[in-house]
């Protein structure tokens, strides 16, 4: 059973930055590309962003290009999103997956609140 767990998330002032993390149990973690998703309040999950097996390319929803970057460290199962310039309508839970996501894959994701 893949494990996918993100922190990271809290409350923050809008202009404010956050570091999401994601650590995943999968052993083949590194043959994949990942991605970050996120659904605000009452709304559908979306995607945010993703990196491909290598790090070496990265590509962003329009909303958040330039803001937000996308990483990752295969040898530590892990996958970040470094958040800058905060706005409230980032707000939300942000889950990491698979990028195409697997249904199976979700985890609890972390909490992402940025004040007005």
């Amino acid at each position: 059973q893949v494990q996918l767990v993100e922190s990271g998330g809290g409350l923050v002032q809008t202009g404010g930055s956050l570091r999401l993390s994601c650590a995943a149990s999968e052993h083949t973690f590194s043959s994949y590309a990942m991605g970050w998703f996120r659904q605000g309040p009452g709304k559908e999950r979306e995607f945010v962003a993703a990196i491909n097996w290598s790090g070496g390319g990265a590509y962003y929803t329009d909303s958040v290009k330039g803001r937000f970057t996308i990483s990752r460290d295969n040898a530590k199962n892990a996958v970040y999103l470094q958040m800058n310039s905060l706005k409230p309508e980032d707000t939300g839970v942000y889950y990491c997956n698979r990028n195409p996501p697997r249904p199976d894959y979700w985890g609890e994701g972390t909490l992402v609140t940025v004040s007005s």
